[in-house]
């Protein structure tokens, strides 16, 4: 009888028995990999973040220099020679100065940083049309170089919000008066 009881003894050290003295290092264990796990995808999420950030600043200068090229045509494509700049953006749209249709863009493009299709217009001091178009966001570009050099003012701004989408026509010795 005594090597029988001997054997139970044995198998009761290596099982856990009611009390679950050895389940606790299980569930330890799984914390540790639930920690783990939660760590990694928090950076999963921060690198997402980033570049889904990167796509916003690439489809705003996208949508920036569209309203600048947008806003260059219809200066240059003034009837009779008297160049103005656009003294809205839905003239962009349709150029009330055409009895024919005339267009330019072909919708107001929403601000990718902000989603909002309320732009911030920058106007010219003669008349207050319309020389440019910024985003009104005060967030902070991840992009700080490396512009192309329609956009080298870009470089080192602080906010979306100084990145400003202009058409100035070149000054030439014959148009010397002339101010945007």
């Amino acid at each position: 009888m005594h090597a029988a009881s001997s054997k139970k003894d044995v198998r009761r050290a290596s099982c856990p028995n009611a009390s679950g003295h050895m389940g606790g290092f299980t569930f330890l264990g799984l914390l540790i990999i639930v920690a783990i796990m939660g760590v990694g995808l928090l950076a999963v999420g921060e690198v997402w973040h980033s570049a889904r950030q990167r796509e916003k600043e690439q489809e705003l200068l996208f949508v920036g220099n569209q309203f600048r090229q947008a806003i260059k045509s219809y200066y240059l494509h003034t009837p009779a020679g008297h160049q103005r700049y656009p003294a809205t953006l839905e003239d962009l749209l349709k150029d009330p100065r055409y009895p024919s249709t005339q267009r330019y863009l072909r919708k107001i493009y929403p601000d990718p940083i902000s989603g909002s299709t309320e732009w911030g217009t920058l106007t010219n001091n003669t008349n207050k049309a319309i020389i440019g178009v910024y985003s009104k966001s005060e967030e902070i570009p991840i992009k700080q170089g490396n512009f192309r050099l329609r956009d080298k003012d870009f470089e080192g701004k602080t906010k979306y919000a100084d990145w400003l989408f202009t058409y100035v026509p070149a000054q030439n010795s014959s148009k010397s008066g002339v101010t945007p």
